[in-house]
């Protein structure tokens, strides 16, 4: 009698075979003869059953081999061997009848396999070398498309596995053996039947899984040779073997497309017309050439011609100041004693409108604005000081504060004194923003934004003492206190939209027709211009010299300006689409700014500049509008719309 060791284990992998409960399990079985579970055994009862040279494969009347225990219809089966036998053995047979799946799964498996030796045949053998190729049979062989890798692992983990492909054997093979009787044009179906033959646990050899990973998985190598056989160790890792040195010397590359390089002009580079639209046909390369060669130098001239039209504006600018400066001798004699000169001497209300000396420019803001609340020097002290009280204590309304700090990012940016990270004049900023809310709070009113453009021009002038007093009167005004009184002024600003659209209507028809076949009213963009006093849309010399002049003359100069720039943007405003209108009249326009990016125009000034909107551009629209401008006008508009004035 056997021992147990010697009685292999046979599991199924992935399906189970076809068994005849009729002859496995029936009482009829006694008087057979027992089969023995031994590998000679197995080997001869494969030998008997497998069919001759001379037989056809594919004969449908063929019975099929029974061995006693389970009937197996003309398929192929693989196994997997670890009792220690070097034998390497194949059978193969075309199939006759269609896969059959088992109960577990329908996975089909193909229908060439080879057999896989995973354990020691003997102990004491150190070097074991599997059968050489040649022996193996060649029953069945076709040229498949997907090689099957045949794996030999039968020696322990100091041993090289050789791995080969059926493929490169068969070419080796159809020389020595001649081809069977029959072989079938088309691909013989996948095998239903997969089964592995597993050593029986004992103390020095324990049933576990062992990974496969290594051992089974096909190696992808580079090998000149189609028959060189690859040697990979148990191990992840390729040993160096005098067997196989090309295959080591190059290492395993990742799967992925194959990275290209050009070597020139793709072919769609060569047609491709880059001087004329794509809906065209294209140009021939000479003409091409030529006609991105003549771009290219107009482009070139055009920036020069920018250049220098912007070294002639900034000299301009630069001779007008320095004009400025040099009358403030007249300044000082006829208008510090007392400014309300200027109103009856149309010479020196001239002056005062081509602007206010930088050194007297603070004390002529706040005499021009004047003092109707009569709030006294303390009352910043005071505002302050309730406002660092209300944020010590949580009072402070956190949606102003964080409105706050949003508008102060966007404050005069091409200065950079108001950064939060290192401006200088921030904390001032800050601070008096927050005793203007504290000073509206009696009133119920919160922070709108825009206030802080208005905060830091005067900053910039004056002392913060001085500055917050300026600028709660100058927006204490009718006009101002309307667009800054929120939901309780709605009525009075769309008063002042209807003023301003009579005065368009009047002065710039074209222009008012075209916003009207747009649908656009001056809620649009009038309550953007005036809210911060222009500051976010022109340039910091043009705002300071348009507040010398709205100081001076009250709202009505705030309508004045806004009509002046129109007047400088009509060229661009004949869109034939709404959202272009809106996107120039909110400074957005990608085609202007992608010119200013061209030409190295900055872009953290006023919006407007990219449209051309400087100083000398828009005085000289403002000074073409005497012709048509009736103070009378805005007194009579001013009447009918908001009667209790």
């Amino acid at each position: 009698m056997e021992s147990v060791s010697d009685v292999p284990l046979e599991v199924p992998v992935h399906h189970v075979s076809a068994f005849d409960f009729d002859d496995a399990f029936s009482d009829g079985d006694v008087n057979e003869i027992a089969y023995q579970f031994s590998p000679d055994a197995i080997r001869e009862d494969i030998s008997r059953n497998m069919p001759s040279m001379e037989a056809p494969w594919s004969d449908p009347e063929a019975p099929a081999p029974s061995n006693g225990f389970f009937k197996v219809e003309d398929l192929s089966v693989s196994t997997l061997d670890m009792n220690g036998s070097g034998n390497v053995s194949r059978s193969e047979s075309p199939p006759s009848t269609p896969p059959r799946s088992s109960g577990r799964g329908s996975l089909e498996l193909p229908a060439q396999f080879s057999q896989i030796s995973l354990s020691q045949s003997d102990s004491g053998k150190e070097n074991h070398h599997p059968a050489p190729a040649e022996d193996l049979p060649t029953y069945g062989a076709e040229i498949h498309p997907y090689p099957n890798i045949v794996i030999d692992a039968s020696a322990g983990k100091s041993h090289s596995h050789r791995v080969s492909s059926t493929t490169d054997l068969q070419k080796r093979l159809d020389e020595r053996a001649p081809s069977p009787p029959f072989i079938s044009s088309e691909r013989p179906p996948d095998s239903a039947y997969s089964t592995q033959s597993l050593p029986t646990p004992s103390p020095s050899h324990p049933l576990q899984p062992r990974p496969l990973s290594s051992s089974t998985t096909p190696t992808p190598t580079s090998s000149p040779s189609p028959t060189a056989p690859t040697f990979i160790s148990n191990s992840t890792s390729i040993p160096s073997s005098s067997s196989a040195p090309q295959a080591q010397a190059q290492p395993q590359k990742p799967f992925g497309h194959r990275p290209t390089r050009s070597t020139g002009p793709s072919a769609f580079e060569k047609v491709r017309s880059k001087t004329r639209p794509i809906f065209l046909p294209p140009k021939p390369r000479q003409e091409d050439d030529k006609h991105m060669a003549d771009w290219q130098s107009m482009m070139k001239l055009s920036r020069a011609a920018a250049d220098k039209k912007r070294k002639a504006l900034q000299e301009r600018r630069l001779a007008r100041e320095k004009h400025i400066e040099d009358s403030i001798h007249i300044w000082e004699k006829q208008i510090v004693p007392d400014w309300r000169v200027v109103h009856k001497n149309p010479n020196l209300r001239k002056l005062w409108w081509k602007g206010i000396p930088t050194k007297l420019r603070a004390s002529m803001w706040e005499r021009a604005v004047g003092n109707a609340l009569s709030l006294s020097k303390d009352h910043y002290r005071t505002c302050l000081a309730r406002a660092k009280r209300a944020l010590a204590s949580g009072v402070f309304p956190q949606s102003s504060l964080a409105s706050i700090e949003e508008d102060i990012m966007t404050t005069l940016p091409s200065i950079h004194i108001f950064n939060p990270v290192n401006g200088p004049l921030y904390a001032d900023l800050k601070e008096m923003l927050c005793a203007w809310v504290v000073s509206r709070s009696d009133e119920g009113l919160g922070y709108t934004p825009g206030a802080a453009k208005i905060a830091a021009m005067l900053l910039i002038n004056m002392p913060i003492q001085q500055a917050f007093i300026v600028m709660r009167n100058l927006l204490e005004r009718h006009c101002m206190r309307s667009f800054y009184g929120g939901e309780g002024s709605k009525e009075d600003v769309e008063a002042y939209y209807r003023i301003f659209d009579t005065l368009l209507a009047d002065g710039m028809p074209k222009i008012y027709f075209n916003f009207k076949q747009h649908q656009i009213s001056p809620s649009a963009y009038l309550n953007d211009w005036l809210i911060p006093l222009f500051l976010n849309h022109l340039p910091f010399e043009a705002c300071a010299r348009v507040w010398d002049v709205l100081l001076l003359e009250g709202d009505s100069f705030l309508y004045r300006a806004a009509l002046g720039i129109l007047a400088v943007l009509e060229p661009r405003l004949f869109f034939p689409e709404r959202k272009e209108l809106l996107e120039l009249l909110k400074g957005e326009n990608k085609a202007a700014i992608d010119v200013a990016r061209r030409e190295g125009r900055p872009l953290d000034g006023g919006k407007y500049e990219i449209y051309g909107v400087d100083e000398e551009t828009l005085w000289e629209r403002i000074d073409q509008m005497d012709e048509w401008w009736k103070e009378s006008t805005w007194t009579r508009l001013l009447q009918r719309e908001l009667p209790d004035l």
